[in-house]
């Protein structure tokens, strides 16, 4: 996790924990205080650790020492104190340490001193009776002439195997240059100086294989940025993964869409988010690999029922959507930045084995500032999908998402589309929301759920849902809920009166005045057919 310098205070809770397979947590250049806490020993994964430039007080945890896979270790400029553990020394691939002006005391572990970089100024430690002592000293890149010697030996070897790997390079380039599908990673080239930390850099010929050459009887779903593939990896379990190849990446909006995906899913970690595995960049190709989601999207579960295949029942339906809820919740209010996805809809909305709920396609996504509530852009979206203001003005905020989430909540009720013409026969609207209220106004709430429940669900559920869906769509963005408020409510078992009682009343208003405009431009084409009959008269009397 790449979070250096990003403002955050208070403390490090121990729940880090819960992160067995991260590899990197850069904290440095934060204002973090309170102790460092024990449980950054269960980090197991993890390979470099930086918490420079904070606030940390209390002694260095011993637990560190089992960090078996750690690297680097930066704790400097603190207000840490006591003595360095010496189960740090006990860690075999600890390579760069630095401990610089801090408050330690007693003596360094000789093993420490035989680092490739070192750094312990700022201190009041010793480095043994026989040995110079290092309280004050500058930072050394070595712990002996020894050392310098072996980075010496290391750059002699360093660039023989470098001119070795060139012309090896270059032969296999001879040889292969006329063959048609070969794509070459550059690497750092492309990278645009990301820091990923647990996510893999996949090659191209991996993804290749993985897809069957990207074979189009694995497409698994098409979107505004390119094709998503089903794939396989190789290797004794052979994991399943969705790949996402990006179209048109030498425009600026396919990089842009790139980046933009890379970064959203680097920030947010959640049950309900899709957790981005790893990615893969050439000259000419920008891909993105996921786990795959045996379950496809709520959308396709609900329209594309194949034969012998059940359609959701309701407990699931309504799981579903509380899962979902419970995934904006964690990007409106408890990322930071907080992220607008632009695009919430049944179809972005994947299901895992268990169909738990987890959305998706970060596409669209924007991160807004701490300072701002809304983003300026171009028209993103899908019809049907889309808040109204977000028409009219281009700004899209967390209010555009939960008009977003309260469209696919009667999504998920009714089976249908956003824009469903057929859903309600003889309607004039052709929106699903403008047909459901039809429905809810005329006390034929029933005629809403999809037949294919069969009347399996439940009805105060059912009015529940559709209230929540309907709060959420309210024309006016700031009479919808927080998804703070709407996972609340799906939680619970209704919705506040007064909050429906507001609802029906402003719908009541916004219904008066659409036909109050009706009326008004009915009068008008009267009076213009009027004239036009007049006209047409005294063109054909006598002449």
């Amino acid at each position: 996790r790449n979070l250096r310098s990003s403002g955050l205070s208070g403390v490090l809770s121990p729940r880090i924990s819960d992160l067995p397979y991260l590899q990197q947590l850069l904290l440095d250049g934060n204002n973090i205080t309170g102790g460092i806490p024990q449980e950054l020993g269960n980090l197991s994964s993890l390979t470099t650790l930086k918490l420079g430039g904070n606030s940390f007080n209390g002694s260095i945890p011993d637990s560190l020492g089992r960090l078996s896979k750690l690297q680097i270790l930066d704790l400097s400029k603190n207000l840490l104190s006591g003595n360095i553990p010496t189960s740090l020394s006990k860690l075999p691939l600890l390579d760069d340490i630095n401990l610089a002006d801090n408050n330690l005391s007693g003596q360094i572990p000789k093993q420490l001193l035989q680092m490739s970089l070192y750094n312990y100024i700022g201190n009041h430690l010793n480095c043994g009776q026989h040995l110079i002592p290092c309280e004050g000293s500058s930072a050394n890149t070595g712990g002996s002439n020894n050392s310098a010697l072996k980075v010496v030996l290391a750059s002699i070897g360093g660039a023989v195997t470098l001119l070795v790997i060139i012309v090896l390079f270059l032969l296999w380039w001879q040889r292969m240059r006329h063959r048609p599908e070969i794509y070459v990673d550059v690497p750092g080239q492309h990278d645009h100086n990301l820091e990923f930390g647990q996510i893999k850099r996949f090659s191209w010929r991996e993804l290749q294989i993985a897809t069957n050459n990207f074979s189009e009887q694995n497409v698994i779903g098409r979107g505004g940025f390119g094709k998503v593939y089903k794939g396989a990896l190789k290797g004794p379990h052979g994991r399943k993964v969705a790949v996402k190849r990006l179209s048109e990446v030498e425009k600026p909006e396919g990089e842009i869409a790139f980046l933009r995906e890379v970064q959203m899913i680097s920030i947010a970690v959640h049950k309900n988010i899709l957790r981005l595995i790893g990615f893969c960049t050439t000259p000419t190709e920008r891909l993105l690999v996921y786990p795959y989601m045996e379950n496809l999207s709520v959308a396709s579960r609900l329209r594309d029922i194949k034969l012998n295949e059940p359609a959701l029942d309701w407990p699931t339906r309504v799981r579903i959507a509380l899962g979902a809820a419970r995934g904006l919740e964690y990007l409106h209010e408890h990322c930071n930045p907080k992220i607008i996805h632009r695009d919430v809809k049944a179809a972005n909305v994947l299901l895992d084995g268990n169909f738990e709920a987890v959305v998706g396609d970060f596409g669209l996504a924007k991160m807004i500032d701490k300072e701002r509530s809304t983003v300026t852009t171009k028209i993103c979206g899908t019809t049907g999908h889309i808040a109204p203001e977000y028409l009219q003005t281009g700004r899209s905020s967390v209010k555009t998402d939960i008009f977003g989430y309260g469209v696919m909540l009667l999504e998920i009720v009714t089976g249908e589309r956003a824009i469903s013409p057929d859903f309600l026969e003889g309607a004039d609207d052709v929106r699903l929301i403008d047909q459901v209220k039809l429905l809810v106004q005329g006390g034929r709430l029933t005629e809403v759920v999809d037949r294919n429940l069969h009347n399996a669900y439940d009805f105060e559920e059912l009015e529940k849902i559709i209230q929540i869906a309907l709060l959420c769509t309210c024309e006016e963005p700031d009479r919808r809920p927080a998804m703070s408020e709407v996972v609340k409510m799906m939680e619970g078992n209704v919705v506040r009166a007064e909050q429906w009682e507001e609802w029906q009343a402003a719908e009541l208003a916004r219904s008066a005045r659409q036909v109050e405009m009706r009326q008004q431009q009915r009068l008008v084409s009267i009076r213009e057919e009027s004239v036009n009959i007049q006209e047409a008269v005294q063109l054909s009397g006598a002449r």
